[in-house]
């Protein structure tokens, strides 16, 4: 036993060396963005770049594009602030030609703040890419990225959205999110899948608080809080999804709005198939205080969704709305007491013209 207790603490030793050999540097608020990325570029991967308190002035995006790469401030005192007229995403994790069958892994983006200065900005999308998809002036765009974390990050000001993610990103954590006063939506997810959402504060931003399209399937979203944004919850061609313990409350119009996506025809606006939101839980969902619907399912393809233990009160237009029966269970976990689901269906707050979308305009990536 003598000889095997030194054995371990050298090991232990050796271990501890080991996990904190990565390559790092720090740069200071002077350096400004430029410096950020000169300080990423000169890493390898795997390596770490740390921020101090202080603004940091950024007019190129900052991006995050080798595998393991790390950009760490020290809490809300660190801002990443956008300059006047940049016109352009403040932080790129993940590359433009990543994908599901090449995507970059193990990125890490924490504590700091990003200011998109979105009354300074005079248009909302960077570029087009050469296969037409454009690149919005996001606080963060999350582009074909696997393994990735995104924690104790707040998101403001910013022209189009918060945080989007996108183009075939698997297995992201994001944790301690708070998204606020953006142009569009405080969380914006596309194209995602096995991903976990959690401690979120999405409030005060001008579309929804958090949006989903585009093959959102299998994630979780868990403990969020969404308050006063225009609707809580946008959600279009979403499957399998899990939604733990959500709050909405004071929505412009409704809590939830969950549909298929609408395209123009010569016949007029027709539903696009496979674009349901099907056979998703919301669990412990409270809504309340909102301006129109407390949780609207606007079209018929929308079905096997089910909530458990829901609350929904004071919200000016109702309580639950489908476009056709049982499209949205309401269950309680609780003996003894049963929740009925909407006693008949009827049209959406109006009856919708040949020339108007079925569902409020959204951009696409």
């Amino acid at each position: 036993m003598r000889l095997k207790i030194p054995f371990i603490l050298t090991l232990v030793c050796l271990l501890l060396i080991h996990s904190n050999f990565a390559a790092e540097n720090s740069v200071p608020p002077s350096a400004g963005g430029e410096g950020i990325q000169a300080a990423l570029d000169s890493l390898p991967a795997g390596g770490e770049v740390v921020l101090s308190a202080g603004q940091y002035l950024v007019r190129e995006p900052i991006r995050l594009r080798l595998e393991g790469q790390s950009l760490r401030g020290c809490g809300a005192a660190t801002v990443l602030y956008l300059a006047d007229g940049a016109n352009c995403p403040v932080v790129i994790l993940g590359s433009f030609s990543a994908n599901t069958t090449n995507p970059i892994k193990g990125l890490r983006l924490a504590d700091l703040t990003i200011d998109g200065n979105r009354k300074n900005q005079q248009k909302e999308i960077w570029r087009f890419l050469p296969g037409g998809a454009g690149v919005y002036n996001n606080g963060v765009d999350v582009w074909g990225a696997a393994d990735a974390s995104v924690k104790d990050l707040v998101c403001c000001h910013c022209r189009s959205g918060g945080m989007v993610v996108s183009t075939g990103t698997r297995r992201l954590t994001v944790r301690g999110y708070t998204a606020f006063d953006n142009q569009f939506d405080g969380l914006g997810c596309y194209q995602t899948e096995d991903s976990h959402f959690s401690h979120l504060n999405l409030h005060d931003n001008l579309a929804a608080g958090v949006s989903l399209d585009l093959n959102f399937n299998h994630n979780v979203i868990q403990d969020a809080v969404l308050t006063e944004n225009d609707l809580g919850i946008f959600m279009r061609q979403s499957r399998n999804n899990a939604f733990n313990e959500v709050t909405i409350r004071q929505s412009r119009h409704h809590g939830v709005f969950m549909a298929e996506t609408a395209v123009r025809t010569a016949k007029g606006w027709q539903l696009s198939p496979g674009t349901e939101c099907t056979s998703n839980i919301f669990n412990k969902l409270l809504i309340a205080h909102c301006g129109g619907k407390a949780f609207v399912v606007n079209d018929v393809g929308c079905d096997h969704n089910t909530i458990y233990d829901g609350q929904f009160f004071d919200n000016a237009q109702g309580g639950l709305f489908q476009v056709a029966s049982n499209l949205v269970t309401m269950r309680s976990t609780h003996k003894g007491s049963r929740l009925e689901p909407s006693s008949k269906a009827t049209s959406v707050d109006h009856q919708l013209s040949d020339d108007a979308p079925a569902q409020p305009a959204r951009k696409t990536l």
